[in-house]
């Protein structure tokens, strides 16, 4: 895979993450084990998701590797959240 193409993806992804956090309620950081940046973590790549798939056309293939990738993401911090809880 091209490089340039793994690092705009990845500061892409950064770039969403870090400009979209925001206070998670308290209920929705007792779901993930009371770890209010996971949850606000897992709030924010949900709705950069959601965004990447609303976006027109293909964007050279940067547009689907990008939700890939949030799918990842996704798991892996929900994966995170089931460890904080104990499961």
């Amino acid at each position: 895979m091209n490089p340039y193409k793994i690092a705009a993806v990845s500061f892409m992804a950064a770039t969403l993450l870090v400009t979209g956090m925001h206070v998670a309620s308290a209920q929705g950081a007792a779901q993930c084990g009371n770890q209010p940046n996971m949850w606000n973590a897992l709030v924010e790549l949900r709705n950069a998701r959601l965004a990447l798939e609303r976006a027109s056309a293909d964007k050279g293939g940067y547009r689907v590797q990008a939700i890939q990738w949030a799918d990842k993401a996704i798991h892996e911090t929900e994966r995170g959240c089931a460890f904080a809880n104990g499961q």
